[in-house]
């Protein structure tokens, strides 16, 4: 799948979005791409089905790019796993530092670890 790039200037402003609600998400709880996304409202120009299609791959980009404060570890891929790349092991050892746990497979419990949301 082609994934198509949002202009660098929407690009900044929905990075930083992300991030705000990435140093949200509380110690020994995580989130999936998509629902980080979901609380970012749609850059403008981008249509609602294009935001709703890409916004969890343009959180993925985002979350590849974050600053050092940012809690990168708890952001998930929507299956409950931490997607495979370079980082992945410190992920899960970050992940189980605060008390995350992981099932056989490899998962997440996102009923028990899934964070809320913001407010």
């Amino acid at each position: 799948m082609n994934i198509p790039q949002l202009p660098s200037d929407k690009r900044h402003v929905f990075n930083d979005e992300v991030w705000k609600i990435v140093r949200l998400i509380p110690a020994g709880k995580v989130s999936t791409y998509g629902q980080v996304a979901s609380f970012v409202p749609p850059p403008a120009g981008v249509t609602p089905e294009d935001f709703k299609a890409f916004r969890a791959r343009w959180a993925g980009q985002a979350m590849a790019d974050c600053p050092p404060d940012v809690p990168w570890q708890r952001v998930i891929n929507a299956e409950g796993k931490i997607s495979p790349r370079p980082g992945a092991e410190m992920q899960r050892q970050l992940l189980e530092g605060e008390g995350v746990t992981f099932d056989a497979k490899g998962r997440v419990d996102l009923k028990k670890f899934g964070w809320a949301g913001p407010g």
